[in-house]
């Protein structure tokens, strides 16, 4: 069984299911909703908005001097200065209009800039991942922990392919083949929150990507952290949020996906 909540877990475990029973309804007549595009093969439905207007209104409800960092609507600052949510509505919004059932509602809380609790919810088979710091990760109700597979060549690895106006083509190619070559192979599924959950899940070895937003990851760092998982910028440093690179493995595995991916970096 699951460790005792805090508080303000069972309030973002709250929200997240609350704002999960539309947002499967939405998926359910898909082809009725309204798709608006933000840039080049980057979409936001009204889906999107809907859930996050349901989470902003539910955590606020709750914590009325917190902060927000939303995908959708920015930046809200509280009365708190020292803690605010970083909210994801749909992270895997394009998986979502294509009818995929791969994406997730993340939500994280930072507290003097660190993170210190995160949810990643699947709602399409009601996967809830959470975690918070001294406390561990939890799936559901079960303990979860990073793989512990110690070779290269028996691991499977996640990552965010790029796609038009996005990345740089050419050096991502590079890093594919690098990992290709050593690796049991590469999965792109079209969440980087669900990517850091599988990570944490211990159902892929590790993950890496580069051109990140803040909500994409927060949830998961604390999750892969709490699941016993290393995780950071690809080059070491511990600035993810500001740059949106991403490192995550679990301890044994971590330097050496990190150089194969390094080596093409440089």
């Amino acid at each position: 069984m699951a460790t005792l909540q805090s508080a303000n877990i069972t309030i973002m475990i709250k929200a997240a299911r609350k704002a999960s029973g539309k947002l499967k309804r939405d998926y359910g007549e898909i082809e009725q909703l309204q798709v608006s595009k933000k840039g080049q093969a980057d979409f936001v439905t009204v889906a999107d908005i809907r859930t996050e207007e349901i989470l902003h209104d539910t955590l606020s409800h709750a914590r009325p001097e917190y902060g927000f960092l939303m995908e959708e609507s920015g930046t809200i600052v509280g009365d708190d200065p020292n803690r605010r949510w970083i909210i994801d509505p749909i992270d895997g919004t394009t998986n979502f209009i294509h009818g995929i059932p791969h994406f997730a509602i993340s939500i994280a809380l930072e507290e003097k800039g660190k993170i210190t609790a995160g949810v990643i919810y699947e709602p399409i088979h009601d996967q809830m991942f959470w975690a918070e710091k001294g406390n561990g990760a939890w799936l559901n109700d079960r303990r979860m922990r990073v793989s512990g597979r110690t070779q290269m060549e028996q691991s499977i690895f996640a990552t965010g392919i790029p796609f038009i106006g996005r990345g740089d083509h050419k050096q991502f190619l590079q890093q594919i083949e690098s990992v290709m070559a050593a690796s049991a192979g590469i999965r792109r599924f079209g969440s980087a929150a669900l990517d850091l959950a599988y990570v944490a899940a211990g159902r892929f070895d590790g993950f890496w990507e580069t051109n990140l937003q803040p909500w994409d990851i927060a949830a998961g760092i604390i999750i892969v952290r709490e699941a016993g998982g290393m995780i950071s910028e690809i080059d070491g440093r511990d600035g993810m949020l500001r740059t949106g690179s991403i490192l995550a493995a679990n301890p044994t595995l971590y330097k050496e996906l990190g150089q194969t991916i390094l080596n093409i970096v440089k």
